[in-house]
């Protein structure tokens, strides 16, 4: 296939129609045709985007083009890549993870998912038997041991090596030693697992798992339908990166002159006036975002020259609005703006939000901008990134936040290395 750079792409859930062609014309074995293949007006039952993508595997593997390991492995995969001018890396290991419930407390979800979703994962993975893409899982790692392993992993050249989009450099061990194995699971044996992406697809596997069960009344725990790939990430690792989701509000009845009357109930706001111009108006928000930070607030653009920056009263008005919840979940920026904007003001409720009604996202704030200025969005809520630590609390609440709220960066690359079962 020449270099993996061309056969590999981004989670599927981040590929726009237009970037899905450009991968199908990439390569003839791009992961696009496992992981996400295009749709045809003449789909059939028979022919579709999963039983294509369930010919194309087997193909792939009878023609040597995708290979089986020789034996059971983990892999230590690694992305380097800069951010705000820092270079920074982080490390996980590729593994198989035994399928748990929810209410184990073992592996603990943090966000609520779409239905639409994971019937498209649940097709795909009924017809391949695969998982082309890690569940992106987060782990506590009081003592350092797993970081010392890894600095002892990683003393030699990676294994497999190449530079992906973004120029963000790819590195991935192959472990082999089965002492190593040992250890490492040993380490992860009690360890909890905190879900920071791939909540869909770890729902789905679930779900497909219990089927197979169903089906299979002598299955055994060693039936790999019980288990799903992931990759585990340290919680405190230097290079984790989580974005904010911006909310795009469209097809509403409030303007803009009733909206901030009736934000002042629950908050102080700012006229800012700064330029027409995205990029000025993205940057001085910025800045504003990152002095909230201790606050609780976030900004609002309607359209212009100005934006709001919105900051809480009384952070306490939140025990009133949601007092079955935990402080954690109750403090979160973004169940803030949901609670007391969305559903409060615009009548967004949690319905709608499944169902994205009135509602769009998006992690890049220039764009938030810019459709509001061309007119397909009516106004921009822009927010700070949510902390790792809050993620962290709120799962051990045994509380999901609200969808999309947190975005991983960089996002795993799908196709490195895959699971078939």
């Amino acid at each position: 296939v020449g270099g993996l750079e061309n056969v590999v792409t981004p989670p599927y859930d981040i590929i726009s129609e237009e970037q899905q062609k450009q991968y199908y014309e990439k390569h003839p074995n791009n992961v696009i045709r496992l992981e996400y293949g295009a749709e045809y007006e003449t789909d059939s039952e028979s022919d579709n985007r999963y039983t294509r993508a369930a010919a194309f595997l087997r193909t792939w593997i009878d023609d040597g083009i995708l290979k089986f390991e020789d034996k059971e492995c983990l892999y230590l995969y690694e992305q380097q890549f800069s951010f705000l001018g820092q270079e920074l890396t982080y490390r996980g290991f590729v593994t198989l993870t035994q399928l748990e419930e929810f209410s184990k407390g073992i592996i603990l979800p943090h966000e609520e998912t779409l239905s639409k979703a994971k019937t498209d994962r649940f097709n795909l993975m009924e017809a391949t038997h695969a998982n082309f893409s890690q569940i992106y899982c987060l782990y506590m790692d009081e003592s350092g041991d797993i970081r010392s392993m890894m600095e002892q992993i990683t003393k030699k050249p990676a294994d497999i090596s190449f530079t992906a989009e973004n120029d963000i450099l790819q590195n991935v061990w192959i472990i082999r030693d089965d002492d190593m194995i040992a250890s490492i699971q040993k380490k992860f044996a009690d360890k909890q697992l905190f879900i920071a992406d791939g909540h869909h697809r770890y729902e789905t596997a679930l779900n497909f798992r219990n089927k197979m069960r169903e089906e299979n009344p002598g299955w055994k725990e060693d039936d790999l339908f019980n288990y799903v790939m992931m990759m585990l990430v340290d919680m405190d690792d230097p290079g984790l990166v989580v974005f904010p989701t911006h909310r795009l509000v469209n097809h509403v009845k409030i303007d803009e002159v009733m909206a901030i009357s009736l934000l002042k109930d629950d908050f102080d706001i700012d006229k800012i006036i700064v330029d027409t111009k995205p990029s000025m108006l993205s940057e001085a928000i910025a800045k504003d975002l990152v002095a909230l930070k201790e606050k609780k607030g976030f900004a609002v653009y309607f359209g212009g020259e100005y934006y709001y920056r919105l900051s809480l009263h009384d952070a306490s008005v939140m025990d009133q609005y949601l007092p079955e919840k935990s402080s954690a979940y109750r403090n979160l920026d973004v169940t803030i703006l949901h609670t007391l904007v969305l559903d409060k003001i615009y009548g967004i409720n949690t319905e709608d939000l499944k169902n994205q009604k009135n509602l769009t996202y998006t992690r890049d704030p220039l764009e938030a901008i810019e459709a509001v200025q061309n007119g397909t969005q009516q106004c921009a809520f822009l927010l700070n990134a949510t902390k790792v630590r809050e993620i962290k609390d709120v799962s051990l609440a045994g509380e999901k936040m609200p969808q999309k709220s947190t975005y991983f960066y960089p996002k795993l690359i799908t196709g490195i290395v895959m699971n078939k079962f």
